[in-house]
């Protein structure tokens, strides 16, 4: 057991703060400053996590874009679904739209309402935002979440549908079931697929236009040193309207 373990809990944040004292790098959803951003993930990536909020390079790039190119935080009242809401934009979230936020999950149970992304039990036209990260490359049909993320998006509203990109063509095979043989093909043992650029397409076909942006079309290469979204870990954003 090293020394940190050892500490008392008031020592140990002490400990933290002064180790991560600095202000090289700056998470733009908890607005604090790091020396560093921490590792994350199988096998580990550096400068991944928030140490303070736990953000990682996807959620530091889609608050960033929430603040510097939508009207999210505008004031005006809206209805927000949430979908697989995470911990780190989720508090902060439903502190800046308040009573129209919405959070839904199939399988969480601190998630607001359940729901299944492929029957949203919600009329058309029902949200002005839709945000959606990391969900659908583990939905068998997804081009019936797509649809039915389509229906409840109201005519003016937009939606963020954020899927890991690799290569240009999508690789899914639905007979693939085995946990590790999916882990090995598609990158984790809940996915079903493996997304590529043609997802776009695959969004236009559900009757969304699509705007895919990468980190450098919305911060200049220091903006994205600075907040951790310089390597292709951080993906790119989906602006579907």
């Amino acid at each position: 057991m090293g020394l940190r373990q050892l500490l008392p809990p008031p020592v140990k944040s002490v400990v933290k703060r002064v180790w991560l004292a600095g202000r090289d790098r700056l998470c733009p959803v908890c607005g604090r400053s790091t020396r560093m951003f921490l590792e994350h993930g199988t096998p580990p990536r550096q400068g991944a996590r928030c140490p303070w909020c736990q953000a990682l390079e996807r959620h530091r790039l889609v608050w960033w874009y929430f603040r510097s190119s939508t009207d999210l935080f505008d004031g005006r009242p809206k209805r927000v679904l949430h979908l697989a809401p995470e911990r780190c934009l989720e508090l902060r979230l439903k502190e800046a739209i308040g009573a129209g936020y919405l959070t839904g999950d199939l399988r969480d149970p601190a998630a607001m309402e359940r729901i299944d992304i492929t029957d949203i039990q919600h009329p058309d036209a029902s949200f002005d935002v839709i945000y959606c990260s990391h969900v659908l490359e583990h939905v068998p049909d997804d081009r019936r979440a797509m649809a039915e993320l389509r229906r409840v998006l109201k005519p003016s509203g937009w939606a963020v549908l954020l899927a890991p990109i690799f290569g240009e063509r999508t690789v899914e095979d639905p007979s693939i079931t085995d946990p590790q043989e999916r882990r090995w093909r598609f990158g984790h043992p809940d996915h079903v697929r493996i997304y590529g650029l043609d997802y776009v397409d695959r969004l236009r076909g559900a009757g969304f236009t699509v705007r895919h942006l990468r980190p450098a079309d919305i911060l200049t290469a220091e903006e994205a040193r600075r907040i951790g979204v310089e390597t292709s870990d951080a993906g790119d954003i989906f602006h579907c309207s």
